[in-house]
């Protein structure tokens, strides 16, 4: 028996979020059959964490013990032959007994896509949120930089457990623009639940004319326990790769 650590890449369109449910289609329950046709009798498997219905993910990270004879690019090639073409394991890792891919982990870093036009663009929606009227870009990456920083991040999400901390270290957050189309990257230690889409639809409202930059700064570090309502449509964010301390567990290798 050995514990393995698998890099999975989805796109989350028909999914309801990562974590299993009663007659829902989930990543978990579906990688979790795939793996009880290799011979797989564990009840659940490990995960950096949830993400939501309609949610993609380049690096999401997995753990399971399996008694496999084989080698693990064997164990890899078996396990995608048994997933659907929405699921792939990208990667797979022999790690130490004890690795717990959610608890072990010293980053989590998103993407989210959108892009600008008053006209559907039914092929890039899939993936991105069109937004009309269109943004400033100046605006949101000035709005973006006041979100590095350790700060109590209640007005934008929830803890994960009732009670919970709010607070919440960002390394890295930044807008990048291609054309009509932009990029909100932002890396943190950890995230709270629909932070990162909040974060993206407070920033966009900002960037349309309806306030300063500098007035994220009156939302940060609020801690009043109420979340704001606006919510950024989940197709346009992807779970992009969990970091792990050097030799304890991998990374999707695709860091922003």
């Amino acid at each position: 028996m050995a514990r393995y650590q698998v890099i999975l890449a989805y796109d989350g369109t028909d999914f309801r979020g990562f974590q299993r449910q009663k007659n829902a289609r989930t990543v978990q329950e579906t990688v979790e059959a795939a793996l009880r046709e290799l011979g797989w009798q564990s009840r659940v498997l490990l995960s950096a964490g949830r993400t939501d219905t309609g949610v993609h993910a380049q690096g999401q990270s997995i753990a399971f013990d399996l008694d496999w004879r084989h080698t693990p690019q064997e164990l890899l090639r078996a396990l995608n032959a048994n997933l659907p073409l929405d699921i792939a394991a990208r990667s797979i890792h022999l790690v130490p007994d004890s690795f717990h891919p959610r608890f072990a982990a010293l980053a989590r870093c998103y993407r989210y896509q959108l892009f600008c036009d008053d006209t559907r663009e039914p092929l890039m929606e899939r993936l991105a949120w069109r937004v009309w009227p269109p943004v400033s870009y100046a605006q949101l990456v000035e709005t973006a930089a006041y979100l590095v920083g350790t700060h109590d991040f209640s007005a934008f999400g929830t803890p994960l457990k009732a009670g919970g901390s709010t607070v919440r270290t960002i390394f890295k957050a930044g807008w990048q623009q291609q054309d009509k189309a932009y990029t909100f990257e932002i890396a943190g230690n950890a995230f709270l639940y629909r932070m990162v889409r909040r974060l993206v639809a407070y920033q966009v409202e900002s960037s349309q004319g309806k306030s300063e930059p500098v007035s994220i700064r009156n939302y940060l570090d609020r801690a009043d326990g109420k979340p704001m309502q606006g919510l950024a449509p989940a197709q346009g964010l992807t779970l992009v790769e969990v970091i792990y301390p050097q030799g304890l567990g991998r990374g999707s290798g695709i860091l922003i």
